[in-house]
């Protein structure tokens, strides 16, 4: 292998590496941010039009993601005391693309410590943008035995056997 050869596959490993850490970042920055009822630091995780499924009506575009720290759900955890903790995600990366699956709990402080209050698969959609990787679509749902989950998880797998 020439040295130009080896440069290049260095370089590329590098790029993968900083990739993949600025996608950990990223999603590392969601718990803080919501915890800390910061709309504009939940807005910056999120592309223009990106959106979020947790169950229901998906929430669509950055500026209603980020608006979802005022629902009255969101403030009663807050007020009560939260923690939303996420899993270290396992990341294909694909060019400019990436999928990310991971795991969330959401701790409430309740009388006698903490109790997790919600326990999720999270499949995250990712791009890269002239201001650096932003979701495009994150899809959470509650493990709670029920297949979507389940399929969340495979999601991942999945895309890796295509």
């Amino acid at each position: 292998m020439s040295m130009e050869d080896r440069i290049d596959r260095l370089e590329r490993r590098v790029a993968e590496l900083e990739d993949r850490l600025a996608i950990l970042d990223l999603i590392a920055s969601y718990g803080p941010a919501v915890d800390s009822v910061d709309r504009k630091a939940v807005a910056e995780i999120w592309e223009l039009d990106g959106s979020y499924d947790f169950g229901g009506d998906p929430l669509a575009g950055r500026n209603n993601v980020a608006a979802l720290v005022d629902l009255e759900t969101h403030r009663q955890y807050v007020s009560a005391g939260s923690a939303h903790v996420l899993s270290n995600p396992r990341i294909v990366l694909d060019g400019d693309r990436a999928i990310a699956v991971n795991y969330s709990q959401v701790f409430v402080k309740a009388e006698h410590g903490w109790r997790a209050d919600r326990t999720s698969a999270n499949r995250w959609e990712l791009k890269r943008t002239e201001d650096g990787w932003k979701v495009e679509s994150r899809t959470n749902r509650l493990l709670d035995g029920s297949e979507p989950a389940r399929r969340l998880l495979r999601s991942e797998i999945d895309r890796l056997n295509e």
